[in-house]
């Protein structure tokens, strides 16, 4: 399965929306921040998770969605949220804490929930794929159309959440993927040192589902094997584990200093960025002109410029409403 000239442009869109929304919270976030850092303070407090490097995933998946399907995201969501439909402009402001945002800012941007397009993440580690697992399966009992997909990182694997709901999918024949990005580093420990299995797509013969891994970060193998997975669940064939090598080209959060990667790891993961692969793949492939692409970034660059002025700009949420949606 090759992705159509317009699948590509969609997919080089949002690679390119999502690094440069980015790029931008990067530079706002240290804002207040300097000379010593302190991240309750600034625009935007709290920790940030960045997923330059691993957009490649959320497109060659969520390419194949619709707003009806169901998405649970990580702590480091924004490639997948973007990909999925979720409101710029709201996301934006949410992650700068304001009443605009999607939540009205309490969540911040390790908890973004966009329910016109069924997306939803959290900061717990595996914590998506029981609400990903039981939203496969109230579309199975009520006769409705969707998948569910549940993103996660190859550390949240050996979580127990994890294994009782991918037991629980295939015990249910659900329509459900389970999408792992391969990072190689859980925050600083690397795979090899937290988990017994080179792949965790093997794991998949443990619940009688197929398993496949899709190695060099690369959107066009994912697409293929996403639109096979998804395609399967809704044909009513079950769920799919689906791991995916992929690069984290920052830190586990803003101000990580990484001293845990060996030396020249990071030059060699910036030498395999997507995007510009990307690009160069389209060109030589016909699938895009120069005018076409630098249209398609120049595009993406207003659109987030417009989205972080409507996030500064917003009114901060009002005091008297802190517990207006606290339950006890």
């Amino acid at each position: 399965m090759t992705p159509t000239r317009e699948d590509q442009h969609w997919m080089y869109h949002n690679m390119v929306t999502s690094r440069r929304f980015e790029e931008a919270i990067a530079k706002i976030y240290f804002d207040g921040k300097s000379p010593v850092f302190n991240m309750a303070n600034g625009p935007i407090p709290g920790e940030m998770h960045l997923s330059d490097g691993q957009e490649p995933v959320a497109v060659g998946v969520c390419a194949h969605l619709n707003p009806e399907d169901i998405v649970t995201a990580t702590h480091r969501p924004h490639h997948q949220a973007i990909a999925k439909g979720v409101d710029l402009d709201k996301m934006a402001a949410e992650i700068f804490g304001k009443k605009t945002g999607l939540s009205g800012g309490r969540g911040g941007h390790m908890h973004i929930f966009d329910a016109d397009v069924n997306f939803a993440c959290s900061g717990i580690i595996a914590q998506g794929m029981g609400p990903a697992v039981g939203a496969a399966l109230s579309r199975k009992m009520q006769g409705k159309p969707g998948v569910a997909v549940a993103f996660l990182g190859e550390g949240a694997v050996n979580q127990g959440a994890w294994h009782e709901a991918m037991n629980l999918a295939a015990v249910w024949n659900l329509p459900f993927v389970c999408v792992i990005e391969d990072n190689s580093w859980g925050i600083s420990v690397p795979k090899e040192a937290s988990t017994a299995i080179a792949n965790n797509a093997d794991r998949a013969a443990a619940y009688g589902i197929k398993g496949m891994r899709i190695e060099g970060n690369d959107p066009y193998a994912i697409y293929e094997a996403a639109g096979e997975a998804i395609a399967r669940a809704r044909a009513g064939e079950g769920p799919t584990l689906l791991e995916v090598e992929t690069y984290r080209l920052a830190g586990h959060f803003m101000g990580d200093a990484e001293g845990y990667r060996p030396e020249g790891e990071k030059d060699d993961l910036f030498a395999k960025d997507p995007i510009p692969k990307m690009r160069a793949r389209m060109l030589a492939e016909g699938a895009a002109t120069e005018a076409e692409l630098d249209a398609i970034e120049a595009e993406s660059a207003a659109r987030v410029e417009a989205a972080i002025t409507f996030a500064r700009n917003s009114e901060d949420p009002a005091p008297e409403d802190a517990l207006t949606a606290v339950f006890a």
